[in-house]
């Protein structure tokens, strides 16, 4: 059986399994915020935020 992570700052019980593991989730989570936050989005100009439709005369 391999060596988990413990709660303590030791780097030898960190395997190139959990380095894999925990770059992967890591990528993940950049990617996800990536998605949900486009590099390109523009705020919208001053104006109404709902048009309302015209009332008969």
């Amino acid at each position: 059986m391999r060596k988990r992570i413990g709660t303590g700052t030791n780097l030898k019980d960190f395997t190139r399994r959990d380095f894999v593991a925990s770059s992967a989730l890591t990528a993940a989570l950049f990617i996800a915020a990536k998605m949900l936050f486009p590099a390109r989005a523009v705020a919208e100009g001053k104006g109404p935020e709902v048009n309302a439709p015209d009332s008969p005369r």
